[in-house]
């Protein structure tokens, strides 16, 4: 148990939490002596078993430390509802990547269930994680290591990933990095953009997650806005199952698609969280004003969209258009003020990255670049494919935090089935700003505009 501990724990120090401890040092195994202390940012509290790191007894891996044209990822990433591996050179080089959908699964339910991502993440792991290898045309022996997302994600998708990286890494004597999925949205736009250097500003909006962040260095985050209740993406999927869009496209790119034909400003929907003067996001009542507006348009989500009357579908465009320019208004209240902040405390910083899933949006991208010219900033948006969930941006968070010497060592050959797995379905990303705590909680009842209340009740006096 103790060395299981050594081999998981040390993972922990690399994102600053809100933890505080005394001082760790990192003592490489081969080396005389210390590298040196752990940055204050790194600290946090753990079992004294794991306040050493060791590295790997191949002696390539403390050669390849420093020598970046050396290092070749393998990047695992099981979070949530896509399957994907990806090789990637330390220099920027893609040498592949893989992704399996389960856009089947997401039509089917509407959304994410948990088991049965599960399930069809271990169908195919083995085959995803092999043809990114084969695609690389590299062999496992010729990795420097094995990048995993631990976390944050569903924990039994989490677990699929990571059994996997574990036993691909002990099989083969390589290091594994436990790598922040949130952190990676953010680290693989350095890999886009290389004169993206610290500090600077990232906004990260995916499904589960809408994160405003100040990057002063790797590893040492400020956490200057998050999301209260649902994420934008949350409210992107519901809008989309309301509004009965075909939901193997996912419900961003639909709902998108969709508002291209609506007027956009046909339904007043209030802006989220106006009276808070803070940087965090609230998505669930917003959501609530789109089904109500749904229901007083009538609208039957079991009859899709294809199949929708003129009337019908001009009706659910509308509702797709509004819905999208108010979450959307939302985000560039929020990055208008966090941008001010990030100025305050690093003056020096000059872009703000875009990523997650709801960065692909076109839509969102043109909003947050006036946004972003208006502060004299620079947008930076890793291309679609690498805004959505992939193997590459966890390969390359590897690389970046194995150059540091953060870095587990290889797991045992022969892993026992019962082990305790290193899984943080909940794990903050930096610091919380001070200034940015905020007393809101989850709207429980939307406040409706009067109009729209107009319109519900026109609607319920026809029914009569």
């Amino acid at each position: 148990m103790a060395s299981l501990l050594c081999s998981i724990s040390p993972t922990i120090s690399r994102l600053s939490l809100l933890h505080k401890s005394s001082l760790h040092f990192i003592r490489i195994q081969g080396q005389r002596g210390l590298r040196g202390p752990t940055p204050p940012f790194l600290r946090t509290s753990f079992s004294p078993l794991s306040t050493q790191f060791s590295c790997s007894p191949k002696g390539q891996i403390l050669k390849a430390v420093g020598q970046d044209e050396d290092l070749v990822v393998l990047g695992i990433e099981t979070s949530c509802d896509d399957t994907a591996a990806a090789v990637v050179r330390s220099n920027g080089q893609i040498l592949s990547q893989v992704v399996s959908s389960q856009a089947d699964l997401l039509a089917q339910f509407g959304g994410v269930a948990p088991k049965m991502a599960e399930e069809a993440h271990s169908r195919v792991i083995d085959q995803v994680v092999q043809e990114a290898l084969d695609k690389a045309e590299i062999t496992e022996k010729e990795l420097s290591a094995v990048a995993v997302t631990i976390g944050p994600g569903l924990s039994l998708c989490l677990r699929v990933g990571v059994r996997k990286a574990r036993k691909l890494a002990g099989t083969y004597v390589l290091p594994i990095v436990g790598v922040h999925h949130m952190e990676a949205h953010a680290l693989v736009a350095r890999l886009v953009e290389r004169e993206l250097q610290f500090p600077f500003m990232a906004l990260l909006i995916s499904g589960g997650h809408n994160l405003l962040i100040l990057a002063r260095d790797l590893g040492h985050y400020i956490q200057l806005g998050t999301t209260i209740d649902d994420a934008i993406g949350e409210a992107y999927d519901k809008t989309a199952k309301w509004l009965g869009l075909d939901m193997r496209k996912s419900g961003g790119p639909a709902v998108e698609e969709l508002a291209r034909e609506g007027d956009a400003n046909s339904i007043v929907f209030k802006v989220p969280m106006k009276q808070h003067k803070d940087c965090n996001f609230s998505y669930a009542g917003l959501k609530t004003q789109v089904r109500l507006a749904i229901e007083a348009n009538n609208i039957d989500a079991e009859i899709p969209i294809s199949s929708a009357s003129s009337e019908d579908r001009r009706a659910r465009a509308d509702i797709a258009a509004s819905f999208q320019r108010v979450a959307v208004l939302h985000l560039e209240e929020k990055c208008e003020r966090a941008i001010e902040w990030a100025l305050k405390i690093e003056p020096s910083v000059k872009f703000l990255v875009v990523s997650g899933g709801v960065a692909s949006n076109q839509f969102v991208r043109a909003r947050l670049n006036h946004i972003v010219e208006k502060k004299c900033l620079q947008l930076v948006c890793p291309p679609p494919s690498l805004c959505t969930d992939n193997g590459v941006m966890i390969a390359w968070t590897g690389i970046e935090h194995f150059r540091m010497g953060r870095y587990d060592t290889p797991p045992p050959a022969c892993e026992p089935e019962d082990v305790v797995l290193d899984l943080r379905p909940r794990w903050p990303l930096g610091e919380e700003y001070a200034e940015g705590r905020s007393e809101a909680r989850s709207l429980k009842t939307a406040r409706i505009h009067p109009s729209l209340t107009s319109l519900i009740q026109a609607s319920k006096q026809q029914q009569s």
